[in-house]
């Protein structure tokens, strides 16, 4: 269960972020039409795992934590980029009054230059995923006994992602139960990015 929990966790901040994104974007949608449930299934419980990290409060942290680590990635490798096109167009001017010998040497020496920034870029995108799937594992573990609580204390026998569901009756989703207990239980804790260049 924890193996599936942390790839919905990651979905899940994803899921959220593209959301948002949306919802900025969007103009406001007409109002869906009210919809008359049957009665609820006794022991059929429905959660939904995106929803209840997306919307814990230690889920908008995860979030907002990997936004501004993903910032100083971005603020690293923007400046390493800035330096290197200077250093070319700098290099170009330089073309008419350099012999082809020199020119040639510095010409390889910014490849190299450019070459060692696309690793390290790669390496940085890879880095930020590894630190996002170490934080949601931790949100994961944190989840888990509070499914397992939600679950027994609502009396399921059986549990539904309602994400793969089309509708069901809301009497029946333990989803904010989950959200309440999580937030009980867990609400930030202490991450960086992952240093894989170290590992």
């Amino acid at each position: 269960m924890t193996s599936l929990l942390v790839a919905t966790c990651v979905a899940a901040v994803s899921l959220a972020t593209a959301s948002a994104a949306l919802a900025q974007a969007a103009p406001a949608a007409a109002a869906a039409p009210t919809i008359s449930y049957g009665p609820a299934i006794p022991g059929i419980c429905v959660l939904s795992l995106e929803g209840a990290v997306g919307n814990s409060t230690v889920g908008k942290y995860v979030q907002t934590r990997m936004t501004q680590i993903g910032t100083q990635v971005q603020a690293e490798l923007t400046a390493e980029q800035t330096a290197i096109n200077s250093a070319a167009k700098a290099l170009d001017a330089q073309k008419g009054t350099l012999d082809q010998g020199s020119f040639d040497k510095q010409a390889a020496d910014l490849q190299l230059r450019a070459n060692a920034y696309q690793r390290k870029a790669q390496l940085r995108d890879r880095e930020m995923q590894a630190t996002q799937q170490k934080a949601l594992g931790r949100v994961s573990q944190e989840l888990d006994p509070v499914v397992r609580a939600a679950f027994q204390q609502s009396k399921c026998s059986l549990l539904l992602q309602r994400d793969a569901l089309v509708i069901a009756n809301p009497q029946m989703d333990i989803t904010g139960a989950v959200v309440t207990g999580l937030n009980a239980r867990i609400t930030q804790f202490a991450f960086d990015r992952e240093h894989l260049d170290q590992a």
